[in-house]
Parts: structure tokens; C-alpha cells; sequence
């Protein structure tokens, strides 16, 4: 049997939240400016029970096609039925939703960067030569979770949302890089933050799939990303503090300096 079958497994899921180009304009109407890759992560063995909660909500309220934040919050597309429901129905609902996010057995992860933020930082220094956030979003959250994953004796799947060709090609370089040259950025300013190196990296990382809306767990990212988003902006958000009061966030599991290397990582929030 080999190592990677001998020892217990994660799976990250991953989606991502705006918009990865430094200098797109900002979202009209929106709380923040963010790009933001995150989701949640899972014991591999505990992944059937989350697909049956998941598939069980879904059932309930004869959902057959993805739950998307957005469009939930929203009340759009697929989901502009929700604007006709009663208040008891509409209560029913969201408290519904709420329960599956708390009783599915999983943590939630991210990496959080403010656009504005970013470019003020680098726009100087580096102009047109920036990296796409997308680099460090996931370069940070996959060293994150492999550090996470470590302190659980495990190793890591990492799943993520199909976006387009370039966008997936991307992804699928950054993690090669990760399992052969370690981590991406300058020595002296990564150091404090403990970074695994390459080798380390490569263990723990085991492979990279995509995956598209219609699974379930990418589905149960997605409403995760979100709150992480807007924790950067609006910590009284009721989802947010739902989730905090539950432990269902990585920040919630761990506790002193583990915080400033291995939790959720806010960047660039001047």
C-alpha cells in the first residue's frame, strides 16, 4: 500500500469570489473590493455525509440545478422563486440553508485580498509586471491547508471550480510550482509567516482536479467563500458570526501565532 493510501486524506474544495485583475473597475453595489479563492475543507471520509445533507436540502425544496451565494442572496435567476414565498416560507428557507452550513462536517478556508489595497501596494513597484491575484490568493490557501493538514497528520486533495481555459491553465502551473519550487514570494518578507518549503509542499499536496458547479461540494464552497469575503469588511455579518459561533471557520480551531500562518489570510487590508 502506498504512503498516500496509508494516511488519512483532506479534500479542499475551492471557488473563487470578484475578480482577479488588479485594475478591473469595482463591483457596483458591492460591500468590498475583493478577489478571493477559498472553500472548505473536508475529511475525506466524512465527504458521503455532507453529499446527503446537501442532497437532502435540495430535495426538500425541489432544487435540481447548483446553489450559488449570489444568486440565493439575490434572489435572481434560478432562485427568483424565493421572492415569492411567504415570510414563513422565506424563514423556513434560510434557516434551512443555515443548518446545512453548520452540519455539514467541514472548515472553512480562504485567502482574501482588497483590490484597492493591492494595487496601492504594488501598482509603484512592480506597474504592469503584477502577478494575477489568482497566484497569491492560491498559493496562500493551498499552503495554508497543507500546514492545516500537517497539524492533522493528513494529506491534501485540492479541488477547484472550472472557470475558463486560461484561468484553469493558471492554477494548474501555480500548483506545479508549489510542489517544485515552494512558495512563490520574497524570502524576506514571507519568512515570519513560516512557509513550508518545496519538498514539503510536495508531500502534502497530493494532486489537483477541477471540478464543475454541479458538485455538490464545490456548491458547499461557494456558500462559504462568501462570509469569509465579507469578513474583511463587515464583521457583524449574520452569516459570518453563524459560522464563527458554530467553529466551522479554520480561524475558529486554531489559536495564538498558528493565526498569522496557518488561518484565514486577509491581504493587503491597509
Amino acid at each position: 500500500m502506498s504512503e498516500s493510501n496509508k494516511r488519512p486524506i483532506f479534500n479542499l474544495y475551492v471557488d473563487d469570489s470578484g475578480t482577479r485583475h488588479p485594475d478591473r473597475a469595482k463591483p457596483k453595489g458591492g460591500i468590498g473590493d475583493w478577489f478571493a479563492l477559498g472553500g472548505v475543507i473536508i475529511e475525506d471520509e466524512k465527504e458521503i455525509e455532507a453529499r446527503e445533507l446537501h442532497a437532502a436540502f435540495c430535495e426538500k425544496w425541489n432544487i435540481t440545478y447548483p446553489l450559488h451565494s449570489v444568486k440565493i442572496r439575490h434572489k435572481a435567476e434560478n432562485f427568483a422563486w424565493l421572492a415569492s414565498l411567504s415570510q414563513p416560507e422565506s424563514r423556513e428557507f434560510f434557516k434551512g440553508l443555515d443548518d446545512l452550513m453548520v452540519a455539514i462536517p467541514v472548515v472553512g478556508h480562504g485567502c482574501v485580498i482588497d483590490r484597492p489595497g493591492y494595487h496601492n501596494r504594488y501598482f509603484e513597484k512592480y506597474g504592469r509586471r503584477r502577478w494575477h491575484l489568482c497566484k497569491t490568493a492560491f498559493s496562500v490557501l493551498c499552503e495554508r491547508s497543507a500546514k492545516y493538514a500537517a497539524k492533522h497528520d493528513r494529506r491534501i486533495r485540492v479541488f477547484v471550480e472550472e472557470t475558463d481555459k486560461d484561468a484553469d491553465g493558471r492554477i494548474r502551473a501555480y500548483f506545479k510550482e508549489l510542489r517544485s519550487e515552494g512558495m512563490p514570494f520574497a524570502k524576506d518578507n514571507s519568512e515570519k509567516y513560516g512557509p513550508l518549503t518545496a519538498d514539503e509542499l510536495k508531500f502534502r499536496l497530493l494532486d489537483l482536479e477541477f471540478k464543475r458547479k454541479t458538485s455538490a461540494m464545490v456548491q458547499l464552497a461557494d456558500l462559504y467563500l462568501y462570509p469569509i469575503c465579507r469578513s474583511g469588511y463587515d464583521q457583524l455579518y449574520r452569516p459570518l458570526k453563524l459560522l464563527r459561533e458554530h467553529g466551522k471557520l479554520v480561524d475558529c480551531l486554531i489559536e495564538g501565532d498558528e493565526l498569522r500562518h496557518l488561518g484565514v489570510k486577509y491581504s493587503c487590508f491597509d
